[in-house]
């Protein structure tokens, strides 16, 4: 199911919410980032938090709680009184790919947590060494059937690990699937010629590709994106309907009030419409996707059975 099904006049439907604003928020709002400082997540949501605090005044109070692919943040998100005071910013891997990947969660992402709003997407993109013989994506793929390819990822269970599982389901293709621990020794494998392509994050691969130390084949959301716009979608070529992204959203506890879910998706919509909110996400290769609460949960539980059927089949987990 494609992002923009439900997105489409999401912006219009958010701008003029009915709710009482009422005093909030009458005191400083946690935002917890279930992930490192200086990663994606943290750089999106201090963004969003600097906007926020910038155009309305609001105390924001970043929280980073890192472990265990983001489930401590959102589980501690899930257990917090529910009145809009903690939220946090939730993820494709904590929200949808967790789930069926851990034998044991310790929330429940359909019913322990309220959507609040869509932030952003972003790709992950199939790069390949300049001097590789696949000049193009379709060069990949004839190899694939083939031979063995090896395809580098940042980790089992990472959004660039099942769009490679997906892709060899989808086009029938032989690959062998190389799990690094993150992202930077993913890279420094593929430049040293240890792996011949890598499945990586748009952040991960956009120094390397500006550099032109890399050169990108395909990515994998279901269009192209403005940061690689001459750069295909694997959709494209004959796989209709291909769409593997990592997307963030601000979620709270289960049982939010609704006037102050629409006060900060009304809030957090107008913030991702700023050109220099646009033009940041953009340097690393996301893109805005504003939404109504009601369009985020949609978007949740499709991605949560999407990527649960290709877990199981696929019989990926970690304990």
């Amino acid at each position: 199911m494609q992002r923009r099904q439900f997105l489409a006049g999401a912006a219009a439907a958010t701008l003029a919410p009915a709710f009482a604003q009422g005093g909030y928020p009458a005191r400083p709002i946690r935002l917890v980032v279930p992930f490192p400082p200086g990663g994606g997540t943290d750089a999106t949501s201090r963004l969003i938090a600097e906007k926020l605090t910038t155009a309305l005044g609001w105390t924001i109070v970043i929280d980073n709680k890192p472990g265990a692919g983001g489930n401590i943040g959102l589980d501690a998100v899930a257990k917090a009184a529910p009145d809009g005071y903690t939220i946090g910013m939730g993820q494709a891997a904590n929200l949808a790919i967790n789930p069926a990947l851990y034998a044991k969660m310790p929330f429940d992402p359909l019913k322990d947590l309220t959507p609040i709003v869509s932030v952003s997407e972003q790709p992950v993109v199939l790069v390949v060494r300049p001097d590789s013989p696949f000049k193009t994506f379709a060069d990949f793929v004839a190899a694939a059937k083939t031979r063995k390819i090896g395809v580098a990822q940042a980790g089992n269970g990472t959004v660039g690990h099942l769009a490679g599982e997906m892709l060899e389901r989808r086009a029938n293709l032989q690959v062998l699937q190389v799990p690094y621990k993150g992202a930077g020794p993913a890279m420094t494998d593929l430049l040293g010629g240890t792996v011949e392509t890598y499945f990586g994050s748009t952040v991960s691969v956009m120094p390397q590709l500006t550099a032109g130390k890399i050169r990108a084949l395909a990515v994998s959301s279901a269009k192209r994106i403005g940061a690689l716009p001459n750069v295909p979608a694997i959709a494209e070529h004959g796989y209709p309907g291909f769409d593997a992204t990592t997307w963030l959203g601000l979620v709270g506890p289960a049982g939010m009030p609704a006037d102050i879910v629409a006060r900060i998706n009304a809030e957090t919509v107008k913030v991702l419409a700023r050109p220099e909110v646009k033009e940041k996400l953009a340097q690393e290769g996301s893109e805005p996707t504003p939404g109504t609460a009601q369009q985020f949960a949609a978007y949740i539980r499709a991605e949560h059975a999407k990527w649960g059927t290709l877990i199981r089949e696929a019989n990926i987990r970690i304990e």
